[in-house]
């Protein structure tokens, strides 16, 4: 026997019928419109937007070959972000001036940061992710966080292009970047 949620009271046949058709439309109205919401948010961008000004690389539909950089772990909000990318290539691995190209962009509030970064085409990268906290522009080792793509465990030195560089192809590829800070003698994650 079904009882009233109000009252301790027993339904009757077609009032028990009717509460528990109402209450499975309600439940399938939820599920229905959690799927709306999830399907509205495109791809990678359900937690953070795409920012940079090549965020259209990055959408559904996009032709070409791009990057979409999700960085994590920053100490503060201080600064800016910088995103270059450069070559496996001996001679222009990491050098100074040799980046392919690079976008700086203001910090958001919180979170995580994603960067839409369009690639000269299919073929190996690496993709170097700076927290310039003073926005000066260079590496600061004693106060700037850095990271790389494959996320290689780093020293005081520039880590090896085997731990970093990756190959992308046609389309887009979500990249996870979670940056590095001098601590003490180490350079690490803060978490």
């Amino acid at each position: 026997m079904a009882y009233s949620r109000l009252s301790a009271a027993p339904l009757s046949a077609g009032r028990a019928s009717a509460a528990r058709v109402s209450t499975a439309l309600a439940s399938a109205l939820f599920v229905s419109l959690s799927a709306a919401a999830a399907l509205a948010q495109p791809a990678g961008a359900a937690h953070h937007p795409v920012l940079g000004p090549e965020a259209a690389a990055c959408r559904p539909g996009a032709t070409g070959t791009a990057a979409l950089v999700t960085v994590h772990g920053f100490k503060d909000r201080d600064g800016q972000l910088r995103i270059q990318d450069y070559t496996g290539k001996d001679g222009e691995y990491l050098e100074s001036g040799k980046y392919l190209q690079r976008h700086d962009v203001p910090m958001t509030a919180s979170g995580g940061m994603t960067v839409c970064l369009s690639l000269p085409g299919p073929g190996s990268y690496v993709i170097v992710a700076l927290h310039d906290r003073d926005t000066n522009g260079k590496l600061s080792i004693w106060s700037d966080g850095i990271g790389f793509t494959g996320n290689p465990r780093l020293k005081l030195a520039k880590p090896a292009p085997f731990d970093t560089v990756i190959p992308f192809g046609a389309g887009v590829t979500p990249v996870r970047i979670v940056l590095n800070y001098r601590r003490g003698l180490s350079v690490k994650p803060l978490d």
